[in-house]
Order: structure tokens, then sequence, then C-alpha cells
């Protein structure tokens, strides 16, 4: 198996992985109001329950991909099929209960073979690096590229197939397919070859003072992701007065993500990660001061804002985990339960958001789609750029005070 082909089931299987989170989040809240009549009051209560349950679910299933994983293949088979079921319960099956319950069971599936699946993907990366080159960051390089790509399709494949007069149905059919695709593509790649032969446990990366920190880097570096996402298309809406223009935006922005990545390891090759990787921060902190004074009109200006941190989600995405899966091969080489803990400090973010945003505009009087106060208007653009400013510059500072001996 040469390693050029391994890296591109990588980059395949991240593609199909990524179309079953951020994209969700945007189409199946909208199609469930349109086709179902659940309401957005609903909705909220629903998806914050699912995000609370998400986060909390994560260390266990890094727990079970350990206790697993001399059968890997075999588990992530069968996570792909619930993934791929779930998907198509959410899209494609008519609802067998009210519909709000039948939106929660699904996605509660889908993330739930979603969150497996990473934890197990992000896992084995850790092997195939060591049983390659060690370059930890080629591959997730290669990962988040086929990830962001993935993210770019999913989002607009729906629109793409409105012509068929039943988008989603075949939204669904079509992620099925590429499902078992990618799952047969990969199957040679799940091995318990090149990991530790017995479990390393929680324990042993919470008392790593590396890990620990790498940690805290994840969490703070997170946040601003998690707020601006979860303000986006009220910020392009209500300050920008652009409403209809998200959805071209917020491609930019990934396809910005995806471009930047190649760069970004080529950069990390020649400086090392961790210096590339405050290199984009810093990038990061510019694109938010400058999103600070945009008002209405400012589209062309928010749209560079677009490109610029999409740039530098793209390092974040592709060199933080690189250096946190190699400090995983030093001190837990078969990593699964550093993952889940990883992907659940990533994940406490969005429920955090989603429980702090909302209450402080509704308190500024903040009405979506309604004629906003100066109050309200400038409590959005300190949420969506203010907040995330500072949590980079720490996010920063804490990297910047953390020893080199993290770097790959």
């Amino acid at each position: 198996m040469t390693p050029g082909r391994g890296l591109v089931r990588y980059a395949g299987f991240a593609a199909v992985l990524s179309a079953a989170g951020l994209p969700i989040y945007i189409h199946a809240p909208k199609f469930y109001v349109d086709t179902q009549g659940v309401t957005l009051a609903q909705l909220s209560i629903a998806l914050f329950a699912l995000r609370l349950f998400d986060v909390v679910q994560d260390p266990l299933l890094g727990r079970l991909s350990e206790r697993t994983r001399e059968f890997r293949g075999s588990m992530v088979a069968g996570a792909g099929a619930i993934m791929a079921t779930a998907m198509a319960m959410l899209f494609a099956i008519p609802p067998m209960l009210p519909p709000i319950w039948w939106f929660a069971l699904s996605l509660a599936l889908l993330f739930s073979a979603f969150s497996f699946l990473t934890i197990c993907f992000y896992a084995q990366g850790v092997a195939r690096a060591a049983q390659t080159d060690g370059n930890h960051v080629r591959l997730a390089a290669w990962r988040e590229t086929g990830a962001l790509i993935g993210v770019c399709i999913a989002a607009v494949l729906p629109t793409v197939l409105t012509g068929t007069g039943a988008p989603f149905l075949w939204y669904a059919l079509a992620f099925a397919a590429a499902t078992a695709l990618a799952l047969l593509l990969m199957a040679p790649e799940w091995s318990s070859r090149g990991t530790a032969p017995t479990s390393t446990g929680l324990r042993t990366v919470l008392s790593d003072a590396v890990a620990r920190r790498l940690l805290l880097i994840a969490l703070v570096n997170a946040a601003p992701v998690a707020v601006t996402s979860t303000l986006f298309l009220f910020f392009v809406a209500d300050r920008l007065g652009a409403a209809g223009q998200e959805g071209w935006l917020l491609l930019l922005f990934f396809l910005s993500a995806a471009a930047a990545v190649p760069a970004w390891g080529k950069a990390a090759a020649r400086f090392g990660a961790r210096h590339t990787l405050m290199a984009a921060m810093t990038l990061a902190i510019v694109a938010f001061a400058f999103a600070l004074p945009l008002g209405t009109g400012d589209l062309w200006a928010f749209a560079a804002v677009c490109i610029a941190s999409g740039a530098a989600v793209g390092a974040d995405l592709s060199l933080l985990p690189a250096l946190f899966a190699r400090r995983m091969a030093v001190i837990a080489p078969s990593a699964a339960d550093g993952f889940g803990l990883w992907s659940f400090v990533n994940k406490a973010t969005l429920a955090l958001a989603a429980i702090v945003l909302f209450p402080i505009l509704k308190a500024s009087g903040f009405v979506s789609g309604e004629l906003n106060g100066d109050l309200a208007l400038w409590s959005l653009t300190l949420l969506y750029a203010g907040i995330p400013l500072g949590l980079k510059a720490l996010a920063l500072t804490l990297l910047a005070r953390t020893g080199k001996g993290i770097d790959v």
C-alpha cells in the first residue's frame, strides 16, 4: 500500500464524515420547519438537548473505541450503516413519530455514529502516521482538506438537486452511496497495528501536562468558531442588511479554509506547526478586528473577512489536531481516549454558545428580521467579532507559552 493512496482514502472518508456534521445543522432545521410544521421553539429546545447529549457522550465513545480497538473495522462498518440509516430517517423516510421526536431521534443516531467514527478516524490517523513517516501534519492536511471539500459539497448539494423535485431524498441517497464507498475504500486502513498493545485510559491523557495544555488551547480556540457559526446568519442578515447573501458567503469561508490547508502544511514543514499556527491565529485576530466596524452595506468588506477567517480556520483544523496527535503518539499511541476528550472540548463550545449568546442578544432587544436599534446591533457585533477576537488572543497567548516540545 503506497502512502499516497492511503492519504487519498483518508481525504475521502473525511469528506463523507464532514457532510454529516455542520451541513446538517444548516439543512435539517429548515427542512423540518418547511415540510413538517415544526416550530422554531421546538427546534431550539431539541437542538440544545442534542448538543448536550453529543458533548457528554464523546469521552464514553472514546472509551468504547479503545475497548473495541481489535474489532475496529467491524465497529466502523456498523457505525457507518447507522449513520447512513439515520440520514435516510431524517430526510427520506416519513416520520413514524411526532415530527419533532423523529427529528430528535434521527439526529441522536446520526451524531452518535458520526462522533464514534470521528474518534476512530482520528485515532487511526495516529497509527497511520506512526506506520509511515511520522508526519502528522501531512496526514492532517489531506484529512482536513477532504473534510472541507465535503462540507462545501454538502452545503450546496440540496440547491443543486432542487430540479429533481425531492432534493433531500436524493441528498440522503447520495450520502448513503458515498458512505458505502468511503467505508469500502478505508477498509484496509482499520488496523490495530502500530498502536499500543494495551489500553491507556483517560487518566494517562489527563495526567500529561502537555496534553492538558493542548486540550485547553483547543477549547479556547474552538470557541470563536462556535460563536461565529452560531451568529453568522444573523450578522449577515441583520447587521450587514444582506439577507439572502448568506449562502455564497458561507461557501466562500469554507473554500478559503480548504484552499489554505496545503499552504499551512508547507509552512509548518518549514517553520514548525506551532509557529505556523500562531501566525494563523494572528490572522484570525486581524480578521475579527476588521469585522468590528462593519455595518449595513459592507458586504464586500465582509467577504474579505470570510476569506481571511476561513484561511485561519484551515490552520486550526489541520495543525492543532496534528500537534495533539503527535503528543498522543508519545503518551497514548492508541489515541482513542485522547480524541474522545478532544471531540468533547471542541463540541462543548457549541453548547456553551447556545446557552450564552441568545440570552444576551434577547436582553439587548435584538429581534431577527426586525428593525433593531443601535444597542441591539452593537451587541450582535461585539458577540460576533469582539468576543472571538479576545478568545483568539487568549489562545495565541496559551500557545506561545507552551513549550517547543509539542511541535511536529
